[in-house]
């Protein structure tokens, strides 16, 4: 009798036993999240976008306060806002660092996925495991 853990559910909801239910099921698992890594993968780059157009309009706008405070005949002291405007575009920059970094991690998991789906479908179709395979 094969144990809890070695038997997936075909489509029509009998059990397949041993390694290739197993296959099939973390197949379908794989195809499950593709989506959801690839959603999330499109979500993060267009956060990073507008985390540099958000950077590019601080740098304007620090730039524009320093050119107004030189001009001003009265002397006013912009000096805390433009500290709080580079200090905001500090933490951007951070932000975008830790979008970057997250975003190289989904590349490098929906890679893995698209390259474990791929050796497995391969598994699947020659019906043969390679050497040393755990599914052996």
């Amino acid at each position: 009798m094969a144990g809890a853990g070695s038997a997936a559910v075909s489509g029509a909801g009998t059990p397949v036993a041993g390694p290739a239910g197993r296959d099939l099921f973390a197949e379908g698992l794989l195809e499950f999240l593709r989506p959801a890594v690839q959603q999330l993968d499109s979500h993060v780059h267009a956060v990073r976008e507008s985390q540099v157009e958000l950077r590019e309009q601080i740098d304007n706008l620090a730039t524009e306060l320093c050119r107004i405070n030189e001009d001003q005949k009265v002397a006013l002291d912009l000096d805390p806002y433009v500290k709080k405007l580079l200090n905001a575009r500090r933490r951007v920059v951070l932000v975008n660092n830790i979008l970057q970094n997250a975003q190289e991690r989904l590349r490098r998991l929906n890679h893995s996925v698209a390259k474990e789906t791929a050796r497995r479908r391969a598994m699947l179709d020659g019906g043969s495991y390679p050497p040393g395979s755990p599914s052996k």
